[in-house]
């Protein structure tokens, strides 16, 4: 069981690996515009399997599964509500991105505002990157990988420490490799191969945890008896002592998807690259599509193994790892190990990949060494990058024991969330808004709601109102006070958005149509579930 496991686990890693070199290996990886752009050659394809495999990662199939297994359906709200936000980059955001040519979104703040505010946004996604998502992604994907592939039983080694030490280095090892050598293709292509993998691992498990209800009556007769026996599960309404009450789609957890899918620079880097804005929008369009049916494979397992292993004394974040070792065959246990390191390698490479043109275009070039060529900034990126990812190997091994690690990440998200999309929206709404208004914001807003979480008694206000809504009272404070100082003290001039002349602007015709649907199908959604 254990070599059939690990044989299909090495043939699929190194299969995907193989193409990926084949595909990428006379690519341009010396410039800037190759290295963190792509070239600008990324098509729809590439985009759409880039973006899902980033946004997937072990945390959110481990975590996600598990919130079902307590909450039920009510938690697609994370995949549902995303398409909204997508619509929005596509239709509204990403003609902004190209028209400005930028590869950084704190470059968009320095056309918009000044160079200031471009350094205050890259010092915080650097800080955020390193010290927060990194660590977190290197960590959750170890403890994922122990579990799914058995690693104390296929190494030998029994000292848990010792195992998360090694799992985090093979795995960051590789990780680094991809990003730092290989530049923003050679992740988009590996991603796009994972992607492939992800959607077909993620719907065979269904099928088979289906199977396992019925007792191999066939997949009808599991959903049949998994409606009729767990009802409460499968309604989309969150209640108020659920993780995602209802109401709280409408702000929070509505901004946090839009930040996320907007103006997150690890997420939109890959529609920087865009050969085209058709291309651009296309591949986001497809992305939304795919993410309806993440319900499928982030969510329903979680209910599957809610009904199968509930009266067994299965915990939450036990239940995928549990779910998959029980109802996949070996060589697929395999199989799906090696697209959930996929999944691994996609989000740290592209974290590191993201952290690394923020460095070496926001600070090397702009503040350290203006006149520094593209193979010096290149070779910044790698050498930053090295660093960062040896600092992340070094920290997430640190983080073992900690029980409340997701939920103190998704806090120290939102500290910088709200207040870059705050900036970003009301910077491409006005032309008056000055940069000392982008300043405030950014500053005070990451404050803000660091003493709403941390320090009493602020610490109160987002529990008497629930910490979705308290995100959203910030983030209109900080449009209401950028929108005062841009009356009280505007700019001299209007700005005026320029292109670039980087990409061709011309929209697809068929995006507000899709657009349309796919909103559509958000509440086809919503009310087919309601209970």
């Amino acid at each position: 069981m254990h070599a059939l496991t690990l044989a299909s686990f090495l043939f699929f890693t190194g299969l995907v690996a193989f193409i990926t070199w084949r595909i990428t290996r006379r690519d341009d990886h010396t410039s800037t515009g190759g290295m963190f752009l792509a070239g600008r050659s990324l098509t729809f394809p590439l985009i759409a399997g880039s973006l899902l495999m980033t946004n997937l990662s072990t945390e959110q199939m481990v975590g996600l599964n598990g919130s079902a297994f307590n909450d039920g359906l009510s938690v697609m709200a994370w995949e549902v509500v995303a398409v909204i936000a997508l619509v929005a980059l596509a239709l509204f955001f990403l003609p902004r991105f190209l028209r400005s040519g930028i590869a950084t979104l704190p470059q968009l703040l320095e056309i918009r505002f000044d160079k200031g505010t471009q350094l205050i946004c890259n010092v915080i996604f650097l800080i955020a990157y390193a010290v927060v998502l990194l660590p977190i992604i290197l960590y959750s994907g170890a403890m994922g990988l122990q579990g799914m592939l058995d690693l104390h039983g296929l190494t030998g080694i029994q000292s848990d420490t010792t195992l998360l030490w090694l799992t985090v280095w093979v795995v960051g090892l590789i990780g680094a490799v991809y990003a730092l050598f290989g530049g923003l293709r050679t992740v988009a292509v590996s991603d796009t191969l994972n992607g492939v993998g992800l959607l077909i691992g993620g719907f065979v498990i269904v099928y088979f945890g289906l199977q396992a209800i019925s007792d191999g009556g066939g997949v009808m007769a599991g959903w049949d008896i998994l409606k009729a026996t767990n009802p409460d599960k499968l309604d989309s309404i969150g209640k108020a002592d659920q993780q995602v009450p209802f109401f709280t789609l409408f702000t929070g957890v509505f901004l946090i998807n839009v930040f996320y899918w907007t103006t997150n620079q690890q997420i939109i880097q890959r529609t920087f690259a865009a050969k085209t804005l058709a291309e651009g929008q296309k591949g986001v369009l497809l992305t939304g599509l795919f993410k309806l049916l993440g319900p499928l494979y982030l969510v329903l397992p979680g209910i599957i193994a809610y009904h199968l292993y509930a009266d067994q004394g299965v915990v939450a974040d036990e239940a995928y790892g549990h779910l998959v070792f029980n109802v996949l065959p070996a060589p697929l246990t395999g199989f799906f190990a090696a697209v959930m390191v996929g999944a691994i390698l996609s989000s740290f490479n592209s974290a590191l990949n993201s952290t690394t043109t923020l460095f070496s275009l926001g600070l090397y070039k702009a503040v350290l060494n203006k006149e520094a060529s593209d193979a010096q900034v290149v070779r910044s990126s790698k050498v930053f990058g090295w660093i960062m990812a040896i600092a992340a190997m070094t920290i997430a091994p640190l983080l073992a024991g900690q029980e409340s690690l997701f939920s103190y990440l998704q806090k120290m998200n939102a500290i910088y969330f709200i207040p870059i999309l705050a900036v970003v929206v009301v910077g491409l709404l006005t032309r008056r808004v000055p940069p000392m208004a982008a300043k405030i914001a950014l500053i005070g807003g990451c404050l803000l709601i660091f003493a709403g979480y941390f320090i009493p008694p602020f610490d109160k206000l987002p529990v008497v109102m629930h910490e979705f809504h308290f995100v959203a009272l910030v983030f209109a404070l900080l449009v209401a006070v950028m929108l005062v100082i841009g009356k009280w003290r505007p700019r001299e001039t209007p700005w005026v958005h320029e292109d670039s002349g980087a990409v061709d602007l011309t929209p697809w015709k068929g995006a507000v149509p899709a657009g349309i649907v796919l909103l559509i199908l958000v509440v086809a959604i919503y009310v087919a579930f309601a209970g």
